[in-house]
């Protein structure tokens, strides 16, 4: 995937897939809003199947895995077909392991010192999570004075109220939420509203000059 991939879309909607069979329908349904990234959480057993439908099943989508917690996970979801892996945490372990297979990797680092040692295994993008927890915005702008190379995505809090204020500053590379696709509307089958949500957000990226 490019490396700009993530500025460009803005937005990172992260998926939780209780039934594989709803994967594909919820990947159409954020392509028809504008938005080609999703992270598809490891919560769920189905999820290194629906990594791998999308994958086979929605080329314009870039899928990747996220809640990935160890190398053993990180293996799985890079073999069915992820395309970038999210950690919550820092782990030397899933770092390794995507980088043996030129996976982009973005862990969660919300201390100075979480980020030197992100530094230090070459990776200038971070996951802030919690980020609303940790101290949103204000947080994320004293970190990038002393880090000024590195980019923040930030996941936990944010949503459609506060996506522009995220979007506006020059700190982060994008934004993940789940409000873009909660699971009760992806197991309800409600694509419609999915798709909606995301041509709204998919807006307020525009506008942002992204």
């Amino acid at each position: 995937m490019n490396s700009d991939s993530f500025k460009k879309a803005g937005v990172i909607p992260v998926v939780v897939i209780n039934n594989a069979d709803d994967a594909v329908p919820t990947a159409k349904a954020l392509l028809a809003g504008g938005i080609n990234v999703m992270e598809i959480t490891l919560r769920t057993p189905a999820a290194i199947d629906a990594i791998g439908r999308v994958s086979r099943e929605c080329p314009d989508m870039i899928t990747g895995a996220g809640t990935v917690l160890n190398a053993e996970q990180c293996r799985a979801a890079i073999a069915a077909g992820a395309e970038f892996i999210v950690s919550p945490g820092l782990s030397a372990g899933v770092v390794e392991e995507a980088k043996k297979s030129d996976v982009p990797v973005i862990p969660g680092c919300v201390t100075p010192t979480e980020i030197m040692a992100a530094l230090d295994m070459g990776i200038k993008t971070v996951k802030f999570f919690p980020a609303q927890v940790y101290g949103g915005l204000s947080a994320m702008k004293a970190l990038a004075a002393p880090f000024g190379g590195v980019k923040f995505i930030p996941t936990g809090g944010v949503n459609a109220d506060n996506l522009s204020e995220y979007l506006a500053a020059p700190f982060i590379e994008a934004v993940g939420g789940s409000w873009l696709c909660t699971a009760k509307d992806i197991s309800s089958g409600n694509f419609g509203k999915i798709t909606a949500l995301c041509l709204e957000a998919s807006a307020k990226v525009k506008e942002s000059g992204r």
